[in-house]
């Protein structure tokens, strides 16, 4: 099965005439901003959309900063009634949430388009498009509008340039096409300044205090010829503290000398732990994988379950 199937998904939006966008638990500025872009394309063209997450938790505040954000609604089970069904920067079924199993179904009835950029999704999708090439989902959407002959507008180009920006550190990583692309979307007029201020500069003074606290528990721990450094994020602290806050941790550990993985452990529930990883130097997608995680070569992820010292040592344990 294609993963990469552009033509067919061209097609299927364009045959659909009620589609349901689905994005992921906890989503970032590519989750949400290629499912805004995908929507205000969409109804360029008359259709019907309704863009849902499988979750209750709240939508990070940072993320309102986004075009449509606001239209996204929060559901513990999937819309029924629709032509199709877009997944959108999901790397794998699970990241959809309380809809999973409804998406499975629709999938195996030929309705589920599959949208992403992470290297260890398998294709869940009736039709995929996983490039993995591509720094961000809007990446790899902003490929699919240009074949639907979509007309970029400022609204659009701001939706695909938060995924952009945010999936690539501020320009940090990523192929030099990354570039071109980022001053295509400039060209309508984006305050791109405005934008990544909103998106990444936006902690309150207690998400600041709680940072200083989380950072105070750094610690080095050695794994075969692997030094990591380690965060752990208590539950409360994840509970109660703004999501951009939280997944801000990566960005302390992802270089930090003398070592050559950062891991961040956020408790999601009682020692329930969602597993961030990063390196320039292990393939991270690899590691999560052995765990039932998944992602990219530099950055990855899996949930883990017990202590903190129990998943530190399954870690550990994985990389010696």
């Amino acid at each position: 099965m294609s993963r990469t199937n552009y033509e067919a998904a061209a097609d299927a939006l364009v045959q659909a005439s009620s589609i349901c966008i689905i994005t992921h638990l906890r989503p970032d500025a590519d989750a949400v901003g290629s499912a805004a872009a995908l929507t205000l394309a969409l109804r360029q063209r008359g259709k019907q959309t309704r863009t849902v997450i499988g979750q209750r938790r709240e939508i990070s505040s940072n993320l309102f900063s986004i075009p449509t954000v606001d239209e996204i609604e929060l559901v513990d089970e999937l819309p029924q009634g629709y032509d199709l069904y877009v997944t959108l920067d999901c790397g794998s079924l699970d990241r959809t949430g309380s809809l999973m199993d409804a998406i499975e179904a629709k999938a195996a009835a030929g309705r589920v388009l599959c949208i992403d950029h992470h290297s260890s999704n398998p294709g869940f999708g009736s039709i995929n498009v996983v490039d993995p090439v591509c720094e961000s989902t809007t990446v790899v959407l902003l490929d699919i509008l240009d074949r639907l002959s979509v007309q970029i507008d400022r609204v659009i180009a701001h939706c695909l340039y938060a995924g952009l920006v945010t999936d690539t550190g501020s320009f940090r990583w990523g192929r030099p096409a990354m570039h071109d692309i980022a001053a295509r979307l400039m060209l309508y007029g984006l305050d791109t300044k405005q934008i990544a201020m909103e998106l990444m500069d936006s902690n309150s003074a207690d998400d600041i205090q709680m940072i200083g606290r989380v950072l105070a528990g750094l610690s080095i721990e050695d794994a075969g010829e692997h030094r990591l450094a380690v965060l752990f994020v208590p539950y409360e602290e994840v509970r109660t503290h703004a999501d951009s806050a939280i997944e801000s941790f990566v960005d302390y550990v992802r270089a930090l000398k003398g070592t050559d993985i950062g891991v961040v452990f956020k408790e999601q529930a009682p020692e329930v732990w969602a597993v961030s990883l990063r390196s320039s130097e292990v393939n991270c997608a690899e590691v999560a994988l052995t765990f039932g995680g998944g992602g990219h070569v530099p950055a990855a992820g899996y949930t883990a379950h017990g202590t903190p010292e129990d998943v530190t040592a399954q870690l550990v344990g994985a990389l010696s």
